[in-house]
């Protein structure tokens, strides 16, 4: 069976704990025979998975010296970053496509999806932070540059939090310094989502954290995605040290 994670560089001693909650576009052989009835375009772009957010994620953590955790299962077959009782944990229809497979998922299946899949990964993930002094989190996400029928989005990276705002607002400092980018604060989304991974594993404990959205087209290769890892490091360890938690 499909794991439900990976975690790499958990020997590693930085204090970033990386997250890459919709790492994968798989779909295990125990949900509806490894097919949720989408062609293989769809399976194949955002409403899968984050595309290109599993590679910054790995490169990011190597530059930090820290461990990283990716989802390995499409977002389309549990959502990892909705809370349990959130109605799109189990999506039947996102940005125009309906889903066939989840069309008719009902409690029970998606209480077995919860056990397969999305609580491993919470519980690995717990894990994790609780084996590493001072962690501090940083998920990665991508977004679409047009979701179907909306207006382009402008962005080329986003930072969002919620209400602990420590380190997004000196790493925003330092991504609006920089002349090639627009960037948005909470931006193609907002920061805050109750139930959500970043409002389990760092919100209501208290931990420093934020999420970094990069538009996918700009994260489409091995060697942008590279490019981006390392080019958020320095940053990341810039705002953490300005924010002296």
């Amino acid at each position: 069976m499909t794991s439900p994670y990976s975690i790499e560089g958990d020997n590693r001693r930085g204090r970033w704990i990386v997250t890459c909650d919709h790492a994968s576009n798989r779909v295990p052989d125990c949900v509806a025979g490894g097919d949720l009835g989408l062609p293989p375009a769809d399976m194949a772009r955002h409403i899968a998975y984050d595309v290109g957010a599993a590679g910054v994620a790995r490169s990011l953590a190597h530059a930090l010296d820290s461990p990283v955790i990716l989802s390995e299962v499409s977002r389309l077959v549990i959502d990892p970053n909705r809370g349990e009782d959130d109605p799109t944990l189990v999506m039947k229809i996102y940005d125009g496509s309906i889903i066939p497979a989840n069309r008719h998922a009902d409690a029970a299946e998606i209480a077995r999806r919860l056990d397969l899949f999305h609580r491993p990964y919470h519980a690995a993930l717990a894990g994790l932070i609780a084996a590493h002094a001072a962690p501090v989190i940083v998920a990665i996400h991508s977004f679409t540059p047009q979701l179907r029928g909306r207006a382009p989005r402008p962005w080329h990276v986003g930072v969002l939090s919620a209400g602990d705002r420590r380190l997004a607002h000196p790493l925003l400092a330092r991504l609006g310094g920089e002349p090639d980018l627009c960037v948005g604060d909470n931006q193609p989304y907002s920061g805050h989502l109750p139930g959500d991974a970043l409002d389990r594993h760092a919100v209501q404990p208290g931990r420093p954290h934020v999420l970094v959205e990069i538009r996918n087209d700009l994260i489409e290769t091995p060697d942008q995605q590279r490019a981006w890892g390392q080019r958020l490091a320095p940053m990341l360890d810039a705002a953490l040290a300005n924010a002296e938690v």
